[in-house]
């Protein structure tokens, strides 16, 4: 049986062994032949051209070469030793250098005879050399070698990951693409596809075994690209096939609340109290809240948004639903900072309407806390807006009807789902985030929610002008900053600060406020500083004489990054801005333009930029489309770390690219949504292959939920 053979533990691997195996198992957590064949290469290399000595320039990254081997010699003190060898041909001779495994390599190699070498130049004191090069003879036992009869088969040798314990233990690149030549011998021809055959012959797919063979072992290009199609395609279908199956399992399992009308609270609200007309982006989503919130359902939603989109105000009419059915809402965000201007911009819309709502931190006085818990048990309480000290056991609602997760990210499952535990009847979950998800990244990473997208911005938001200057053209950009002041606009001036206690960057911001105060003196000019090593009434109170308008300049790191809304801020300074992430960038720019204004995002740098720096710097000065930004972003940064799950085992993929196999992924997705439509439980005979993996995988997955 095939899955008997993918089973077989990898030690009894012709070439492995009980050492081999025990490195591969640590390494690459690699206990089976099955586990072994998807260990893919990452690269290929064309081993059809044969360069000439003299033809040969270090930055070429990889040559192979025809000759002899001569002049083997050991060079340096004992334990700084190497090994050299002048290799020539017609043309020249180079260089070859040996600094481990050295005794091996001399008593192996054969002086005088013919050799193909393969390995990256190098140049040192002005000659051509190369370290650790593969090396073949020509002749081997007395015929030509097998390795180089090269004949029809592909000159596309695989190049696989390695570490450092691997090559010690003698598993380097070439030997793992001996031993999946050996593994793939003793395959058996027959194994069983995980692929249904009305998918393998509607999307003409090549078969599960040649796809394996050729990923190793291409026949050709073309065939190396079908293999790849193939084993990408399988990768993202049964991630999808995942994620969607929790959706189907939660929405028929998952009871909600029926909100089932639109009452005073909610009209009140939207005839005397909306602040503008809605988008019809918003129109739209609370449509899609509102179908959700009836269905009798649990919804869980999923609500993107670009900085300064409405998000909030689709929530604060969301949770209004909720208390106009007689349910509590709550809030949870990730910072104080945030929870008190959620707290503070909720409050002031809902004035005059009968609502109660309470804010609720972990720096809560004792007694304001007691009253809070005891009035969110009775009920008295609509609304509460708090940090993760709202998942504490201590607090309990009468009816939550609503929970309303704001940057969603910055919390983890568990916390999550300790949310849904505090009702009867799970509640309704709309997590937001105003950080853009690319559109392939929503499909993994949150690809068991709905999705919903505000793509407008309100009325009257006139788009923030971003510039790039130079450090050296500091004098003119303080100019500026005092002719905007003058207009009586306000300013934030960003510093980097990577870690709260890296002594260096709270220098950078302790120093910059020094030099900003010497620009700008008192008492004409006000400057205010916040960090996040203040203390928290300290920092709300430089805040708030931000806020007051009572200083001009706010200096500040990270910290303001989120949550601060302050119309009359037209200007932010963004400081070493090639120390920031693209996406942090963005969040920074958000804090501006909040108002009618024309706003500015100044991006001061040194000359010294990398090439991701520059192409940051580019694209925010080219754009201000957040989902756009994302794209760039995931390009440069990669999913995992994106999404904040690199360690999560929700991206370890072993082929696939979400990134860069956004089609592949898009296929597999409406493949996936096809076959769960027709046929929600797999129960169908031609599906049984993919029930069969889906449950296997299950019990050895980690629980994919991601919002609970």
């Amino acid at each position: 049986m095939a899955h008997d053979f993918f089973d077989t533990p990898i030690e009894f691997l012709k070439g492995v062994g009980p050492k081999k195996a025990e490195t591969l198992q640590k390494e690459l957590n690699i206990f089976t032949y099955g586990g072994f064949i998807r260990h893919y290469p990452f690269r290929y290399v064309d081993r059809s051209k044969f360069y000439k000595a003299n033809e040969i320039t270090e930055d070429i990254p990889y040559v192979q070469v025809r000759g002899i081997i001569g002049n083997v010699q050991v060079l340096g003190e004992k334990r700084a030793q190497r090994l050299t060898a002048l290799f020539k041909d017609s043309t020249g001779t180079i260089e070859l250098v040996w600094f481990k495994g050295t005794k091996w390599v001399r008593d192996s190699i054969k002086p005088g005879t013919e050799y193909i070498i393969f390995g990256k130049p190098n140049l040192f004191n002005g000659k051509i050399n190369i370290v650790h090069p593969e090396i073949e003879p020509v002749i081997k036992d007395g015929i030509t070698n097998p390795d180089q009869q090269l004949g029809n088969l592909s000159t596309l040798f695989p190049v696989y990951n390695t570490s450092e314990r691997m090559k010690a233990g003698f598993l380097d690149s070439k030997t793992i693409a001996k031993l999946q030549k050996t593994l793939i011998s003793i395959m058996p021809p027959i194994i069983p596809e995980v692929l249904p055959e009305n998918i393998v012959q509607d999307l003409k797919l090549m078969s599960g075994l040649e796809a394996l063979i050729n990923i190793h072992n291409p026949t050709s290009d073309k065939a190396l690209k079908n293999a790849e199609f193939r084993l990408k395609f399988e990768e993202l279908f049964f991630l999808q096939m995942e994620l969607l199956k929790i959706k189907v399992n939660r929405k028929e399992q998952n009871k909600g609340q029926i909100f089932a009308k639109i009452g005073d609270f909610f009209n009140n609200f939207y005839t005397t109290k909306l602040p503008f007309e809605l988008t019809n982006a918003q129109k739209k989503v609370l449509k899609e809240i509102r179908v959700d919130m009836g269905s009798g359902k649990q919804m869980n939603r999923l609500l993107q948004g670009d900085v300064g989109s409405g998000k909030t105000l689709v929530a604060l009419m969301s949770m209004l639903i909720a208390l106009d059915n007689g349910y509590q809402a709550c809030m949870m965000a990730p910072t104080e900072l945030l929870v008190t201007q959620h707290f503070n911009t909720i409050s002031k819309m809902l004035e005059g309407l009968g609502i109660k709502i309470e804010i609720l931190t972990g720096s809560s006085k004792t007694k304001k806390r007691r009253a809070i818990l005891e009035q969110l048990l009775s009920g008295e309480i609509h609304i509460v807006v708090g940090t993760h000290a709202l998942i504490e056991e201590s607090v309990q609602f009468k009816n939550l009807g609503l929970v309303v997760i704001d940057e969603q990210h910055r919390f983890g499952v568990e916390q999550r789902s300790k949310l849904w535990n505090k009702s009867a009847i799970f509640p309704h979950v709309l997590v937001m985030t105003a950080t853009p998800i690319p559109r392939t990244l929503a499909m993994t990473v949150y690809g068991d929610l709905d999705t919903s997208i505000i793509d407008e911005l309100p009325p009257g938001r006139t788009p923030v002008t971003t510039v790039h200057r130079f450090d050296s053209n500091r004098l003119r950009v303080f100019g500026f900053m005092k002719e905007q002041i003058l207009l009586g606009r306000q300013i934030y001036i960003v510093y980097p600060l990577i870690d709260e206690s890296e002594t260096l960057d709270y220098k950078d911001l302790m120093d910059g406020f020094e030099s900003i105060s010497r620009a700008f003196p008192m008492p004409e000019f006000q400057v205010s500083i916040v960090h996040g090593r203040m203390k928290a009434d300290v920092r709300d109170y430089e805040m708030q004489r931000f806020v007051k308008g009572e200083t001009h300049i706010m200096v500040a790191t990270t910290v303001i990054e989120v949550g601060v809304d302050i119309p009359n801020a037209s200007v932010m300074v963004i400081e070493s801005a090639e120390r920031f992430g693209l996406s942090q960038l963005h969040q920074l720019r958000g804090r501006v333009g909040r108002g009618a204004k024309q706003s500015y995002c100044i991006l001061m740098s040194s000359f010294k930029l990398s090439s991701d720096a520059k192409t940051r710097i580019e694209t925010m000065v080219r754009t201000t489309d957040g989902f756009e930004i994302a794209e760039i972003d995931m390009q440069l940064r990669g999913p995992g770390d994106i999404a904040g799950t690199a360690q999560s085992g929700i991206l370890n993929l072993r082929l696939a690219d979400i990134g860069k196999d956004a089609e592949i992924l898009k296929l597999a997705r409406v493949t996936a949504i096809k076959i769960l439509e027709e046929d929600p439980h797999l129960q169908a005979p031609i599906n049984k292959c993919l029930l069969d993996i889906y449950n296997a995988r299950k019990r050895v997955k980690t629980n994919w939920s991601r919002v609970s």
